[in-house]
């Protein structure tokens, strides 16, 4: 087997410090294993992307040694309408997977005169 390169070690490396890090944090741990388990098919020749999602984890890293993190989670956008903490309603903001069949949607019609 060769040797690790430069970039790889550094991405071995993260791993274990985001691991560290999210030790006692809710969530933490299992989002990190599985993070690095949904880019580990990434092939080696897609160098842009894998720096990309190191330059991500190392961000995520500072966030998640920050004396205020608690927990690891991911941002949702909600769906429908959300009523604000001064007891006035909003719309949420729609999902990108609209054609997503388990969102629940009006059925379209269409007027005659289309």
């Amino acid at each position: 087997m060769s040797r690790p390169s430069r970039l790889q070690r550094q991405v071995l490396s993260l791993y274990r410090e985001l691991l560290r890090a999210g030790r006692g944090k809710p969530g933490a741990e299992a989002r990190v294993r599985a993070e690095f388990r949904q880019n580990a098919c990434l092939p080696r020749s897609d160098v842009l992307r894998i720096e990309y999602l190191y330059r991500r984890g190392r961000r995520q890293l500072q966030l998640l040694r920050f004396g205020h993190a608690t927990a690891m989670g991911a941002f949702v956008r909600p769906r429908g309408r959300t009523e604000e903490p001064g007891g006035t309603e909003t719309v949420g903001i729609p999902s990108d997977d609209d054609d997503d069949p388990r969102s629940p949607r009006a059925p379209e019609t269409r007027s005659e005169g289309q």
